[in-house]
């Protein structure tokens, strides 16, 4: 019985990066996109507008 307890934890662990994997590639494109790109380009942007106004050394 050893060898389940061994092998429980790799094949759980296998398990659940195989879903993450999928969802991972389900989500991309489709109607969410566009949406997510504009996140995206939202926070860049503001990111750069930060780095922009603060004054450097």
């Amino acid at each position: 019985m050893d060898y389940v307890s061994a092998l429980v934890p790799p094949v759980v662990m296998a398990a659940f990066f195989i879903g993450l994997v999928v969802t991972i590639v389900k989500s991309q494109g489709g109607a969410n996109k566009a949406k997510e790109d504009a996140a995206v380009d939202a926070v860049l942007s503001r990111a750069e507008a930060t780095r922009q106004s603060t004054p450097r050394s």
